[in-house]
């Protein structure tokens, strides 16, 4: 049986599925061809990233299909239910991503506290001839220590993200309106500590967070989550990062906003238009900026190769 990895798949998920049978193809095919490649080769499974889309006519024009696999969590590049309409096993890897994700995140904090994006780009620049006035004008940075992270999401992105948050001795504050409360479990010098974090309303959230954080999927009606009303409940000078999907913030609210100096820093893994995001944003001197690579981590990818060849040799084994 034939697999499609169109967005690629570690060589040890690889090499798990030949030693079960499967022959796996690693190259890559051009959207607008897959619906003929597919056929041609009679593969049973695609198995994607975020970069390949799977909709109606590949589901609808492929019999061959029995399964559709997304290596990583969102499936939102995927017609989940149209396929699984048709009978097809659609299936991802929501544990095998979080850590690197929450490492990410925490990058990205550190990143703004310090204005590291920005002295990264100017240093090389103007290093030699302005090092004092390059000094003075990131010398006012803050400590993560004893600050607030708001974590909207708190499910295993934004648990392990809050795991990290403790680690660095900030308090949090957790959003999520399925669940009630979590226990994070922090290893530290081989032993492990239990917080119980209770979840707190959104106006909470917002209005006491220094550091805001969002782990959530894209939502069905397309509206941001974060938009010019949650940003007039935050405190002045707080810190956003986007990990989760572009579009759960309202990136037009979010520039209107740093250029009032409402929000001091954003840091943003995830754009509304990608591969494309719009140039105001890369641009912008108040943003840290990731291609979205939140999982792109050596680890990460090994896990997510496992965890899909462990599901796929079961389902289709």
């Amino acid at each position: 049986m034939k697999i499609l990895a169109n967005d690629g798949i570690s060589a040890m998920g690889k090499k798990q599925l030949e030693e079960n049978g499967f022959t796996v193809v690693t190259e890559t095919v051009p959207q607008e061809n897959l619906i003929n490649e597919i056929n041609k080769e009679g593969y049973v499974a695609l198995l994607v990233r975020s970069a390949t889309k799977v909709r109606t006519d590949i589901i609808d024009a492929c019999p061959s299909l029995k399964l559709i696999g997304r290596g990583g969590v969102g499936m939102d590049n995927i017609d989940v239910e149209h396929a699984r309409e048709k009978g097809l096993h659609v299936i991802n890897t929501p544990a095998s991503s979080s850590q690197s994700v929450a490492e990410q995140v925490m990058a990205h904090l550190f990143s703004c506290a310090r204005f590291l994006y920005d002295s990264n780009r100017h240093m090389p620049i103007d290093g030699v001839s302005n090092f004092n006035g390059l000094k003075k004008k990131y010398g006012k940075g803050i400590e993560l220590r004893g600050k607030t992270i708001g974590i909207i999401g708190f499910g295993r992105i934004g648990q392990a993200t809050a795991k990290y948050a403790l680690g660095c001795g900030m308090n949090i504050i957790a959003f999520d309106p399925y669940m009630e409360k979590a226990t994070i479990k922090v290893e530290v010098a081989n032993q492990t500590v239990n917080v119980d974090i209770k979840t707190s309303s959104m106006e909470e959230l917002l209005g006491n967070s220094d550091f805001i954080t969002m782990h959530i999927p894209a939502q069905a009606d397309g509206k941001p989550v974060i938009g010019n009303n949650e940003f007039s409940k935050m405190k002045d000078g707080a810190i956003v990062v986007n990990a989760a999907r572009g579009g759960v913030i309202d990136e037009d609210a979010l520039i209107e906003n740093l250029n009032s100096g409402k929000v001091a820093h954003a840091a943003l893994d995830v754009f509304v238009n990608e591969p494309t995001p719009r140039e105001d944003l890369l641009k912008h001197p108040k943003i840290s900026l990731t291609p979205h690579t939140g999982a792109a981590t050596l680890e990460a990818q090994d896990r997510i190769g496992e965890e899909l060849a462990s599901q796929i040799k079961e389902l289709l084994g």
